[in-house]
């Protein structure tokens, strides 16, 4: 791997943390830009983990210290997500993405319309939505569900969790960018613990990736925080349409 290939993957994992601390995806930009550097697919994946939890442990920091953080969920939830998304890692190689690629991208499509056809979501919190069963709920999608597909796949997995916390507990984009920055360290931490059990993980690369990554996390979080939900939702939109962009470029034209 020669220097400009690094400096590369240096800007990619800046990139990648500003993405994820805002909307989630910054997957979109590490994990190809590792392939385009010749990666090998598994390790690249590794390795994308290894960077991104040491962003996304930052920016949940960040979130942490200006946003009220709903412990009945975010604590269950990122427990969850240690064992749900290390289930998935270890069935990485047992499931055909290629079969799964096209349901993501619906999912993503659906997103986007959600938001575009509800201009009001996530502008403001609906705190009444947080009730016992919406809480279990929230757990149990982010959590599990969430955090499963996480492990074995991975694409929007932000976004998924964003709007996740957003519809079923009335949160609005900035809180509930916050709460799955939590669940989203979580399903990294499981990921890359098989990973590193297999050996996959590229440990030298993956740090000095990891201090872009952090670098940029930190920006994307304090933009969100600072320019609010309006923001979010914008940035959000945009990722949701590069990510379904990507993903059909991937699996139908390229070779």
């Amino acid at each position: 791997m020669d220097m400009w290939q690094i400096v590369l993957l240096m800007v990619a994992a800046a990139g990648a943390g500003w993405i994820d601390a805002v909307v989630g995806g910054g997957g979109l930009v590490q994990l190809p830009a590792l392939l385009v550097a010749g990666v090998p697919p598994v390790q690249a994946m590794a390795t994308n983990k290894f960077s991104s939890v040491f962003g996304t442990a930052s920016a949940a920091v960040t979130y942490a210290l200006t946003t009220k953080i709903d412990k009945r969920v975010a604590v269950p939830a990122g427990l969850a997500a240690v064992l749900l998304s290390g289930l998935g890692a270890s069935a990485v190689t047992l499931i055909s993405k290629e079969a799964l690629i096209p349901l993501v991208m619906v999912a993503l499509v659906a997103v986007a319309m959600f938001v575009t056809f509800r201009p009001a979501l996530g502008t403001r919190p609906q705190p009444q939505l947080g009730t016992r069963a919406r809480t279990l709920t929230a757990v149990g999608v982010t959590g599990v569900g969430i955090a499963f597909y996480d492990g074995i796949i991975g694409p929007g997995t932000g976004t998924f969790l964003i709007i996740a916390f957003t519809v079923i507990l009335g949160m609005d984009f900035v809180d509930g960018s916050a709460h799955s920055k939590i669940v989203n360290f979580c399903t990294n931490v499981g990921a890359l613990l098989v990973f590193g059990f297999q050996g996959e993980v590229l440990w030298l690369l993956g740090l000095a990736m990891a201090a872009c990554n952090i670098a940029g996390a930190q920006l994307g979080a304090r933009m969100a925080l600072r320019r609010g939900a309006k923001f979010v939702r914008i940035v959000l939109l945009c990722v949701v349409a590069a990510m379904v962009a990507k993903l059909g470029y991937d699996r139908f034209l390229a070779a």
